[in-house]
């Protein structure tokens, strides 16, 4: 079975999103600096997973240091540029439920949300009130996974990014075991069965002769799953190479001083391409693949443009230097704000507008039969394919963007 990935973000160094100006990158989530010089750290820090699966993430780090930039406060986008961005203003789900599947445990999972929620003005989402719920991959609360520090980051973003596009939806978390299959895959599983209405998976994993039959876990027709399409650039990554998923590309999202007031092209990390195992979905029709193509769609990934997430789970304890270990890249984990970004923020947001919806969907294919209510992202490229759709933003379909990004919810 694959040992999958986590598809985790990034901190931008901004309150607002920003330009594409270079800037110095340190690995996020489980790939966090503490994972990969462990021989330089304290003893007390150099705890792993004791998983062979890793986050692929990134973090703009401090100036001049190796970890993630922390802010004290709100920074990077927050939920009403994300309802802006994407038409979502003053829509509500009705108390629908986003179910997010995630490996091990995040302790503060609750309360970080809470902390998130009250910074912006949200009405809580608690499981006193019914709002929140936390669960294993068997759909029970308890016992929970072992706790880890870069799937919490995980966790963190992909909680506040739901809260940001459905302030509404109810939230169920699965946890899995561990990121392998047969775990994750039982976790969405879990997740449909709970009643949830959209499921985001915001991992992946180079595609291999077992992907097929694994993938039986998404095929749950009425209920959209989503699923990151990779943060290296081109190239395919399962499950969002699925056939029974809508793959969820990424793009740069800035202001603009267009009708919109925002413009978007695609994220250089973004995946796409060909699958070389998964069959052609019917309502799919670009001539470059012979196979499945991804991604579907696309929504904010770059994390110079990305999320503003609050985190407290880290391997610091009581340390009252734990913001600057944390800057060095000593210890896993994040201490308050940072602006996270990565196909691991455009899946939840995706799966936030299908609840939004509330439309019973067939796979992916809902959008491409209403391509009217998407914004058509043209520019931009992800790697290195020919200057074919594959990689390179054009008009109508392309690769990294699929059909484009949410205007509004008609699309889903």
């Amino acid at each position: 079975m694959l040992g999958l990935v986590a598809v985790a973000g990034v901190p931008s160094a901004g309150a607002s999103p920003a330009s594409s100006v270079a800037q110095a990158l340190a690995p996020f989530g489980c790939a966090n600096p503490a994972n990969r010089h462990s021989s330089s750290l304290l003893p007390a820090v150099t705890r792993l997973s004791g998983s062979s699966a890793t986050c692929f993430g990134q973090a703009v780090t401090a100036e001049g240091e190796l970890g993630p930039k922390l802010t004290k406060g709100p920074t990077g986008l927050g939920p009403a540029q994300i309802q802006s961005a994407y038409k979502l203003s003053g829509l509500k789900s009705g108390g629908r439920t986003v179910g997010i599947v995630d490996a091990y445990d995040d302790p503060k999972a609750e309360s970080d949300l809470a902390a998130y929620r009250k910074a912006y003005g949200l009405a809580p989402c608690t499981t006193a009130n019914g709002c929140f719920r936390k669960v294993n991959q068997s759909g029970a609360a308890s016992p929970l996974p072992s706790g880890d520090y870069g799937w919490a980051e995980e966790i963190s973003l992909d909680l506040d990014a739901v809260s940001s596009a459905c302030p509404d939806c109810h939230i169920l978390l699965v946890e899995a075991s561990t990121p392998s299959t047969d775990a994750l895959t039982a976790g969405v599983d879990t997740a449909v069965r709970l009643g949830a209405s959209a499921v985001s998976n915001s991992y992946g994993s180079a595609e291999d002769s077992t992907i097929l039959a694994a993938d039986s876990h998404f095929n749950h027709p009425g209920v959209a799953i989503t699923a990151s399409s990779g943060d290296d650039g081109y190239g395919v990554s399962w499950p969002a190479s699925s056939q029974y998923v809508t793959g969820v590309g990424g793009t740069t999202l800035t202001k603009s001083g267009n009708t919109r007031g925002w413009n978007e092209t695609v994220w250089s990390g973004a995946g796409s391409g060909c699958s070389a195992y998964e069959p052609k979905p019917a309502w799919q029709h670009d001539s470059g693949c012979a196979k499945r193509t991804v991604a579907d769609v696309a929504a904010v990934a770059d994390p110079a443009s990305g999320l503003g997430v609050y985190d407290t789970y880290n391997s610091c304890g009581s340390s009252s230097f734990c913001d600057q270990l944390i800057s060095y890249g000593l210890v896993q984990g994040l201490d308050g704000w940072a602006t996270v970004g990565g196909t691991s923020l455009s899946s939840p947001l995706i799966a936030s507008v299908y609840a939004l919806a509330g439309n019973a969907v067939t796979y992916g294919s809902y959008p491409y039969a209403h391509t009217g209510s998407l914004n058509d992202v043209t520019s931009g490229s992800n790697g290195s394919c020919g200057g074919s759709y594959l990689c390179t933003g054009k008009p109508g379909y392309d690769g990294p963007t699929g059909l484009g990004t949410p205007n509004g919810t008609g699309a889903f």
